[in-house]
């Protein structure tokens, strides 16, 4: 899942960004509401971290400007402005949860996991496709009783892709989702990685669901 996360503060902005990228999140970090702006202009984000108070934007104007563009990612509010009216100006122009600081980062990474869930092929604590199923806490996935286990990148790819099934991505679209901003990827990474993810599948019988689209992308398709 690829994580907007905006704050000023770097003293927060930098630890924060650490803790979400070793729960498995791949995670851009703008520190004032114009680099956050440019990024959501540039790549499509799965949830969205915004403070309230920053420079250039604020928070609250970034997320109304966000649901106008017709975005529609998850968005967590995490600003140390906490009474009620705050909280309901937060919520009503467009974030969708909303936690004061200091937040305790174990209820922070708890409201992470429950707004990524909000995916319809989401069950329990899986991503579940046909007779598929991908474990994200324990990066492994499981057909039939037979678990295989996934490196970190494998399973970045996989949760991707299962975010996206049935539809063609293109290599660019894939790349942006799990190359970190500023991160170039060399020219041969993505055929590699899925080539890895083929072999992993293979072993479950799932290694042709990645289909090349010649010209275009991938896309994951399942059996019926």
């Amino acid at each position: 899942m690829r994580i907007l996360l905006v704050e000023d503060d770097l003293e927060q902005l930098e630890p924060l960004q650490g803790i979400l990228s070793e729960a498995g999140y791949i995670v851009d970090a703008a520190e004032d509401g114009e680099i956050a702006q440019w990024l959501i202009s540039q790549k499509d984000y799965d949830l969205l971290i915004v403070d309230w108070m920053l420079p250039t934007i604020n928070g609250l104007s970034l997320c109304r400007q966000y649901r106008l563009s017709g975005k529609n990612a998850p968005v967590l509010m995490l600003t140390a402005k906490d009474t009620t009216a705050d909280k309901v100006m937060g919520l009503d122009a467009g974030a969708d949860d909303y936690l004061v600081k200091p937040a305790d980062l174990v209820e922070l990474l708890a409201r992470v996991r429950a707004l990524g869930r909000r995916v319809p092929n989401w069950q329990g604590y899986s991503l579940r496709i046909a007779d598929l199923q991908f474990h994200l806490a324990e990066l492994s996935v499981e057909r039939s009783q037979v678990k295989v286990e996934l490196s970190p990148r494998e399973g970045q790819l996989l949760e991707y892709l299962m975010r996206h099934p049935n539809q063609v991505l293109t290599r660019n679209q894939i790349e942006d989702a799990l190359w970190e901003y500023g991160m170039e990827p060399e020219s041969n990474a993505l055929t590699v990685l899925i080539r890895k993810l083929r072999q992993r599948l293979q072993l479950l019988g799932a290694g042709d669901w990645i289909r090349t689209v010649y010209g275009m992308g991938y896309r994951l398709n399942p059996q019926e």
